[in-house]
C-alpha cells in the first residue's frame, strides 16, 4: 500500500487459512507485525474482532468485506465489546488466552478502506475489537471454538475501557477501576497513568 507519497510496509492484510496454526506467546503461525511499537508483542499476541460487526461497515463502506478486512486474526461470533472484559480466560484448541485491551485501529486500517477518518469511526462505534495475551501456547483448529474459561472477577468490559479511553476522558473513578484489573496490557495502563497524573495535579 502507499500512503503520503511512501510504500507501507504493514501486517493488516489477512487471508482466511485452513490448517491448524501454533499460537505462541508473542504471535500466531504465519502472521507478523510491521511496525512492533505499536503493534505485536506479548499483550498482542492474537487480534480479535466480532463477525457481527461486519454487516455494520459493509453498510457503512459500499462494500463487501470478507473475514480479517479489520486486520484481526481470529473473527468470532458471540463476544461483543460489552459482554467480554479485560482478564477474561478463554481456551482456543491447546492454547489458553487473556484479554489485555480493546484493539486501537491506527491509520493503516484506514489507509486499507481508503476511509481517511476510519480509526475514528471505529473508535466511536465502540466496534474496536480487541488482543489477547497467551497464558499457554498450543495449536488452533480450523474453524475453532473459543470458550471462556474465567471471567474477570472485576467486570471491566472493553466497551467500559473503550469508554473512559475516547469519550468520558476525565472519569477518575473509571480509569483507576480499570487501573485495578491487573490483567490490563502495559501500554494502556501506563496511558491511563498518565492521564490519572494529569487529571490529580
Amino acid at each position: 500500500m502507499i500512503h503520503q507519497g511512501r510504500e507501507l510496509v504493514t501486517g493488516i492484510v489477512k487471508s482466511p487459512v485452513s490448517s491448524p496454526l501454533f499460537l505462541s506467546k508473542t504471535q500466531l503461525e504465519g502472521d507478523g507485525q510491521a511496525d512492533l511499537v505499536y503493534h505485536g508483542g506479548e499483550d498482542k499476541a492474537l487480534c480479535v474482532y466480532a463477525s457481527e460487526h461486519y454487516p455494520y461497515w459493509e453498510k457503512q463502506l459500499n462494500k463487501k468485506l470478507s473475514f480479517g478486512s479489520f486486520g484481526e486474526n481470529l473473527t468470532v461470533s458471540g463476544m461483543l465489546e460489552d459482554e467480554v472484559c479485560i482478564g477474561d480466560v478463554f481456551a482456543i484448541g491447546e492454547a489458553v488466552v487473556q484479554v489485555s485491551q480493546p484493539r486501537q485501529p491506527c491509520y493503516k486500517l484506514a489507509k486499507r478502506h481508503d476511509v481517511v477518518d476510519l480509526a475514528v469511526q471505529v473508535q466511536d462505534t465502540g466496534y474496536t475489537g480487541f488482543y489477547f495475551r497467551v497464558l499457554q501456547e498450543g495449536v488452533i483448529p480450523p474453524h475453532p471454538r473459543v470458550e471462556r474459561i474465567k471471567k474477570h472477577e472485576l467486570g471491566v468490559t472493553l466497551a467500559d475501557a473503550n469508554h473512559v479511553k475516547y469519550q468520558d476522558k476525565s472519569n477518575i473513578s473509571g480509569i483507576q477501576r480499570i487501573l485495578s484489573v491487573e490483567a490490563l496490557s502495559a501500554s494502556w495502563r501506563e496511558s491511563f497513568e498518565n492521564r490519572l497524573a494529569e487529571l490529580t495535579v
